[in-house]
């Protein structure tokens, strides 16, 4: 069995857990009160109003006029899921971190020291809860796929267990969007062919879907019937440092899109900082409503740590692909070909401007994981 842990509203969560005078208020990291930037997160109190991840903070306002707007705090965060990350590694070593707030855990080796799955699933919860004061979703299913889809279908503070005789009658009244790969134009399709439920899509033949679908019609029948073959990762040695946001609508706004890029690229070139690596080639990954996904890289002369670096290499090609689609539904920023940063051989006639903005992003470091991330704005990069 495979656990998928997810923290709620982790980033919002936090705030409030260390500010109790927020309970119950409608609280937004990211963004400004005065319209500038997007949505990082938004408790469960906000997004009763229909304020989402991604959402551009003037339309958050608008829907939530009395909510609190708070700047991410990236530094403290991090440090929050290792606690979190050490409380799973507890129960087992195979972990594969999927973000800071959610992770895969395979505990099958360790049902003779804990117990069942479903009860090494439930100590991790209650760890979670009585030791950070914050709430995991936690599903507890035979594969990837199953466990992920449990893990976010009673949130807040859900626990959901889908065994292997019972995989169908879990599956089957869930609507067709739950399935991975279906965006919008393919729910819109599924719907006219009056396709609503994964039971009805099961029920169909293969070839039928592989005639009407091609490539993802054999995904979708793999996935209503419960097959997901992917066994979970153990973190290994970096080969590279990357963050990614999948958006709960798709965005088609190129101002928002490249507000979510540099927010990226800064995370990135904070979690190579901290752990002292520098990277020589920049990647993005972008995939469209329409689960199209295209990745671009750019190798650079010197491996760098520079956010500034990262974000100015990540907008190119951002700008190359932009034209290609819209809308995107995820966006990633990422930096492969590592090595340690004493590793580097120095660039004698670049230097001098480099050593500027490596202070200038250590300065930086330290006023945002004291202050939160707003604290601090890059004047060159666009808003």
């Amino acid at each position: 069995m495979i656990l998928h842990v997810d923290m709620d509203a982790f980033y919002a969560s936090v705030e409030i857990r260390d500010r109790p005078e927020l309970a119950g208020r409608p609280v937004i990291v990211g963004g400004s009160p005065d319209g500038r930037g997007v949505v990082a997160a938004a408790s469960y109190a906000a997004r009763r109003f229909g304020i989402h991840s991604a959402m551009p903070a003037a339309q958050a306002r608008r829907l939530c006029p009395q909510a609190v707007f708070l700047p991410p705090r990236m530094a403290h965060y991090a440090e929050i899921s290792r606690q979190i990350r050490a409380i799973f590694e507890r129960y087992t070593p195979i972990v594969e971190p999927l973000s800071l707030d959610e992770a895969f855990l395979d505990v099958r080796g360790s049902e003779k020291l804990f117990g069942p799955s479903d009860q090494v699933g439930r100590r991790i919860k209650n760890d979670i809860r009585r030791e950070l004061n914050l709430v995991a979703s936690v599903g507890v299913a035979p594969n990837k796929f199953l466990a992920k889809l449990a893990s976010d279908l009673h949130k807040p503070d859900g626990f959901v267990v889908v065994d292997q005789e019972g995989i169908e009658a879990f599956l089957d009244p869930l609507p067709v969007s739950r399935l991975w790969g279906v965006g919008n134009v393919t729910e819109r399709t599924l719907h006219q062919l009056g396709l609503r439920t994964i039971g009805q899509l099961r029920r169909l033949p293969r070839d039928w879907l592989v005639r009407h679908f091609g490539q993802l019609g054999e995904h979708l029948w793999r996935l209503s019937r419960g097959r997901d073959e992917r066994p979970v990762h153990a973190a290994r040695q970096a080969k590279s440092v990357s963050h990614e946001t999948t958006f709960a609508h798709d965005i088609g706004d190129p101002l928002v899109l490249r507000a979510w890029l540099r927010s990226l690229a800064e995370q990135v070139g904070f979690r190579l900082r901290q752990s002292q690596y520098r990277g020589r080639t920049v990647l993005i990954k972008v995939r469209y409503g329409d689960f199209t996904t295209i990745t671009r890289s750019h190798t650079l002369a010197e491996a760098t740590d520079i956010t500034d670096d990262l974000w100015r290499r990540a907008g190119q090609l951002f700008e190359r692909l932009l034209p290609l689609r819209a809308p995107v539904r995820l966006l990633g920023v990422g930096v492969a070909d590592l090595q340690r940063a004493q590793q580097q051989q120095p660039d004698l006639f670049g230097e001098a401007p480099a050593a500027r903005q490596q202070e200038l992003d250590r300065v930086a470091d330290a006023i945002r994981a004291r202050f939160g991330k707003r604290a601090l704005r890059r004047g060159a990069a666009p808003d």
